[in-house]
């Protein structure tokens, strides 16, 4: 697939608002390989290749296992995920599908038992911002295979 266009050209204002998100994300306090595999997850959900190519170099560039990355559309049936990483991807997965209908107070529940108020509220924003890029990567086809690990935080 071609690219159709370059969003960050083409409303660099724009791009800056939902990087300034990301940047916030980065800087909140949760553990970066959890928020590698929110995004992971939530750009399988989404079928956003761009982000799953980038996304995927990150994780493994800091540590993260392949058997973990390979798993991950299997998470609920894997011994390889804490309990934290868990509950973190079923939030994941509730906020990407909300259209599927509401959060569940058993889902809020579970949740509050591995993050603060303060963390959830931060776990919320990195769904919405790797939502949000998957929303402006798949319409506008941005091509994967060319990301180097780290790139965008050498560019932004």
């Amino acid at each position: 697939m071609t690219q159709r266009m370059n969003y960050t050209q083409a409303s660099p204002d724009g791009f800056k608002a939902i990087y300034g998100l990301q940047q916030y994300v980065d800087a909140c306090g949760l553990e970066h390989p959890l928020l590698e595999l929110v995004k992971m997850r939530a750009s399988q959900i989404n079928g956003c290749a761009y982000c799953l190519d980038m996304h995927s170099k990150d994780a493994r560039a800091a540590g993260e296992t392949e058997q973990r990355l390979y798993l991950l559309n299997a998470w609920r049936e894997s011994p390889f995920y804490s309990e934290r990483e868990r509950a973190a991807l079923a939030w994941t997965e509730a906020l990407t599908r909300i259209a599927d209908g509401p959060v569940s107070d058993e889902l809020y529940a579970e949740a509050r038992t591995q993050f603060s108020e303060k963390e959830l509220a931060d776990l919320s924003f990195a769904v919405i911002a790797i939502n949000g890029w998957n929303r402006l990567a798949i319409p506008f086809r941005s091509e994967p295979g060319h990301y180097q690990p780290g790139q965008h935080k050498k560019t932004a």
